[in-house]
């Protein structure tokens, strides 16, 4: 690896979370001098096309791996302070918890043309004596009123506003490539074909296919970071890196509903899955089921379901694959506990693939491969968000200072599974 005080031709392969915060880091080590150093970034589709634009966005001191969750969940603070994070990505502070619940089963609403409707419903009157003394003993907080109370089992706090947090993944992700090309980095729509190295001098050069033309181009490299998640195997073939399929929803709420990050254990009674739209679920329920719910600002719920490995890892993120029966069943569920989201319009169905390590020791993977230059960074499965801005730090220091200074990560080493 070339000194830090020598020119350096930096490529990032993969434009999700860990990509942008890399370059965004990257400008910001003291090193980098943009006369000097050149950064480019490399992305296949479009920046946060991914799970970094599609996942729940939650922030906290309590998530894997402990190596650089406090790091990365202090570096979060301090980027949302230093640019207007809750007002640009959605920062703030929330409370978190588990839920176990019991499912009512689903209404047919219709109207007068047999037609579903969008919003024809009773409330329960959730708020009554009988209903307070229910959540009461769940030991839900007053301020969590937006679950039915003959659903409501139990309750317990998970983290509190001290200790967890969240963003708007896709505005974040995109806000750290705005920030990163506004000192130097140069964004690219293009699909890398290899990574050319000498045997004894590293990496060499990265060759790509530019999307819009589908011209092929090579550009020098000193440093290649293969940032591209799930993909990461198809850009470098020993990243032990499998893909995981995972879907998410988004609702306007009828009405808005406290900031919280709610983990459920839902029972589905015997008769559940009557759904009131054209939406059939292809597959059987199970008797338990454990949806995410995340309110948002700005009135939006967001809420995820299960994982699933049904479909191969496409091409590209624009290429994934959505079952909207799975997005269905997760709008099912949520309702079946909570009349705001149930009389909700929801706004999103989607489908994005989390980043997996194949390797007994976990992940991520961050830090140097064996091969001069060539840095992994990937394998951050669901904490991907949680963990970019820690990941981008450690990865400016790898490049500049040739090793971690602000955390220790060796468990982490790359080369410990290649």
């Amino acid at each position: 690896m070339a000194s830090a005080t020598e020119p350096k031709e930096i490529v990032i392969i993969g434009g999700g979370i860990i990509g942008c915060t890399s370059a965004y880091f990257l400008t910001r080590h003291p090193a980098y001098d943009p006369s000097k150093h050149k950064i480019t970034l490399l992305e296949a589709s479009k920046v946060a096309g991914g799970a970094s634009g599609k996942a729940g966005g939650l922030l906290a001191l309590w998530a894997y791996p402990r190596t650089i969750v406090p790091l990365s969940y202090r570096l979060h603070a301090q980027l949302a302070q230093e640019h207007g994070g809750e007002s640009r990505w959605g920062y703030r502070q929330i409370h978190c918890g588990q839920l176990t619940a019991r499912g009512r089963p689903n209404e047919r609403k219709e109207t007068l043309n047999g037609k579903p409707s969008k919003g024809e419903s009773v409330s329960l009157k959730k708020r009554d004596g009988k209903a307070l003394g229910k959540v009461t003993a769940a030991g839900l907080p007053k301020n969590l009123n937006w679950f039915a109370p003959e659903s409501v089992r139990s309750y317990y706090e998970m983290g509190d506003p001290d200790t967890t947090a969240q963003v708007h993944p896709y505005q974040f992700t995109t806000a750290m490539a705005e920030l990163a090309a506004l000192e130097g980095v140069n964004i690219i729509l293009g699909s890398v074909t290899s990574i050319n190295t000498a045997d004894r001098e590293g990496v060499k050069s990265v060759t790509y296919e530019e999307k819009a033309n589908k011209v092929t181009h090579t550009i020098p490299a000193t440093d290649v970071i293969v940032s591209a998640g799930p993909w990461s195997q198809r850009v470098y073939p020993p990243a032990p890196i499998s893909g995981m399929r995972a879907h998410s929803v988004t609702i306007t709420p009828s009405n808005p509903i406290s900031a919280y990050a709610i983990f459920t254990e839902i029972s589905l009674p015997p008769e559940f899955g009557n759904t009131d739209t054209f939406l059939k679920s292809k597959r059987p329920h199970s008797k338990t089921v454990t949806p995410e719910i995340y309110a948002r600002p700005n009135n939006e719920a967001y809420a995820c379901g299960e994982g699933d490995h049904l479909v191969p890892l496409p091409r590209t993120t624009e290429d994934v694959e959505t079952d909207l029966a799975r997005c269905q069943d997760i709008v099912d569920y949520v309702s079946s506990i909570s009349d705001e989201l149930k009389d909700g319009e929801v706004t999103v169905r989607q489908a994005c693939y989390l980043p997996n390590v194949e390797a007994a020791s976990g992940g991520p993977l961050i830090g140097q491969t064996g091969v001069k230059g060539l840095l992994l960074a990937t394998g951050h499965t669901c904490w991907g968000i949680q963990n970019g801005p820690g990941t981008g730090k450690l990865i400016g220091e790898f490049v500049f200072d040739g090793m971690a200074k602000s955390a220790s990560i060796g468990s982490l080493d790359p080369r410990k599974v290649l």
